[in-house]
């Protein structure tokens, strides 16, 4: 049986985001891979290769874009499609705006008070 202990107890992981240049927690940030010129998505953080990390926010990916960032990341030449990563960065905002109007627009629960004589 291995036993694996963390390379550095007592420190939190982190990672920079490649657009904003600001360190998170690996929770906090969409990992991407590189596949025949194809930026992708790596929600689950498995996909063999060289990964990146972003804030699944579009204001990082365009930084990132802008910056010419991803082939630094990845380290490879040439630029590289990331529409399928800004399609995916697209939907889950939309979904994180639809989820906060939901709760926004939900009527609070009713509140029971015990009426004492």
């Amino acid at each position: 049986m291995t036993v694996t202990t963390d390379a550095r107890p007592g420190k939190p992981r982190e990672r920079t985001c490649i657009g904003c240049r600001k360190r998170s927690c690996p929770a906090d940030l969409l990992r991407m891979t590189v596949s025949g010129g194809l930026v992708l998505p790596d929600p689950d953080r498995r996909a063999p290769g060289r990964g990146a990390h972003l804030h699944p926010v579009a204001e990082c990916l365009d930084l990132a874009v802008r910056r010419k960032a991803f082939p630094r990341a990845f380290r490879v030449p040439g630029p590289l499609d990331v529409t399928g990563l800004r399609e995916y960065v697209a939907q889950r905002d939309k979904q994180e705006a639809s989820a906060t109007q939901t709760a926004a627009t939900r009527p609070p629960a009713a509140v029971q008070t015990a009426v004492t004589t």
